[in-house]
């Protein structure tokens, strides 16, 4: 009998670890630990990004970018900098007055939705849906964490010089991470919420005193638009694209 009570108990055991296999996800709030996050790891899930996009690019700070590739080697990198797009009022947006297109499509979906668009015919930028029609945060810079020798490696396939990249010039502007992550236009539309191959990991949440709100990068003949502060930066962090030095004495004390 005790030989057949322990087979018994090991089957329930063998049939709740299968179980907990085939669903891979422990929910805890807004976040969610699956097999593919060790440790404290934990994915955000939608309540995260259900927010407007002033609050959404800032939440975004601190937060980390995972990237799963094909052979299972993950790639993470910190959030140090977005620029919000707040739709169809902004005329910086790439939905300004409203404007749909087969491009811009996720700027209108759900918050969590991925927007990748290319520049220059050959760069791509990696934006997320927020609330708010055609509102989204787009990704600057991150600080790299783990797997630097393989962005290294994706970098430099677009590079022509022999100078080995340093750390800190890996992810420091939106085409630049999205070459270290190999992230391209096969990533538009998808949802940071279930999507296998790339999600967010909860991080430290930034304080306002640490967060810099300064003009967006590279806008030009958008009214009073090309001022608004609408980038956000953790100040005094190496990995970010363009420090603004001005608006980082108006930081609060």
């Amino acid at each position: 009998m005790p030989t057949k009570r322990r087979r018994v108990q090991a089957e329930g055991n063998e049939k709740e670890t299968d179980e907990k296999k085939i669903s891979g996800i422990h929910k805890e709030n807004d976040l969610v630990s699956s097999k593919y996050f060790q440790g404290q790891r934990q994915r955000h899930l939608s309540d995260f990004y259900n927010k407007s996009c002033i609050d959404l690019a800032k939440s975004f700070l601190g937060q980390i970018l995972v990237r799963r590739l094909p052979d299972g080697t993950e790639l993470r990198g910190r959030i140090v900098e977005t620029e919000s797009y707040l739709g169809g009022e902004d005329e910086a947006s790439h939905s300004r007055g409203g404007k749909r297109t087969e491009r811009n499509v996720a700027m209108y979906m759900k918050p969590g939705t991925i927007y990748v668009y290319q520049i220059y015919g050959m760069y791509f930028c990696m934006n997320v849906s927020s609330q708010g029609d055609g509102a989204a945060v787009l990704l600057r810079s991150l600080e790299p964490i783990e797997g630097l020798d393989t962005m290294r490696k994706f970098r430099n396939v677009k590079r022509n010089l022999q100078k080995p990249l340093k750390d800190k010039e890996l992810c420091n502007g939106p085409s630049k991470l999205c070459q270290a992550f190999a992230i391209e236009k096969n990533f538009d539309r998808q949802d940071l919420v279930n999507d296998q191959s790339t999600w967010l990991e909860a991080g430290p949440e930034i304080p306002d005193e640490d967060i810099v709100c300064c003009a967006r990068i590279g806008i030009s003949n958008a009214g009073e638009w090309t001022r608004k502060p609408l980038r956000f930066y953790i100040k005094d962090n190496k990995f970010v694209s363009v420090r603004d030095k001005t608006a980082e004495t108006t930081v609060q004390k």
